[in-house]
């Protein structure tokens, strides 16, 4: 069976970044599970995948626009501490939701503490980059009705409700 839209899929992959130093693998645990064609995956790879089948290796460098867009220093920005109310410690990585310029919610990262001045960031940790997969295909299977209509895989490796 090929990877299509709709398909389940389960890969084994490792992720790593123009210096081959390691950032995510799934090595050692459950392959990664996702509901191909439904944005589970950033665009590159679903687009290298699409048409593979069980037992094929993928090796392929996705840029920035195709994995977790381009740097912007737009997103960055200085708040005072007071915004941070009821948290006791502020500390560098810490992450919180916060309203986006688009009026929804984005994920932004302390990047650093000056006195009362707290400077975040609201790109993704690997914004910028370009990213190097290796991925070896373990299965292929038909999503069933109820994981197309939620747009996630189910049980294992997938989500539990």
């Amino acid at each position: 069976m090929l990877i299509a839209t709709n398909k389940a899929v389960s890969i084994d992959y490792t992720l790593t970044n123009d210096a081959g130093e390691v950032i995510d693998s799934s090595a050692g645990g459950a392959p990664l599970v996702y509901l191909h064609g439904t944005g589970n995956l950033i665009v590159g790879l679903e687009k290298a995948l699409e048409g593979k089948q069980a037992g094929d290796e993928v090796k392929v460098a996705i840029e920035p626009e195709e994995a977790y867009g381009e740097y912007s220093a737009e997103l960055v920005a200085t708040l005072g501490r007071d915004m941070f109310e009821g948290v006791e410690e502020l500390e560098v990585g810490m992450q919180f939701h916060a309203s986006a310029p688009d009026g929804g919610m984005q994920i932004v990262t302390i990047r650093d503490i000056d006195g009362d001045n707290v400077i975040v960031d609201g790109n993704h940790p690997l914004a910028g980059q370009r990213l190097h997969f290796d991925v070896k295909i373990v299965a292929v299977r038909e999503a069933s009705p109820e994981e197309i209509a939620h747009g996630h895989i189910h049980g294992e490796g997938g989500h539990h409700h």
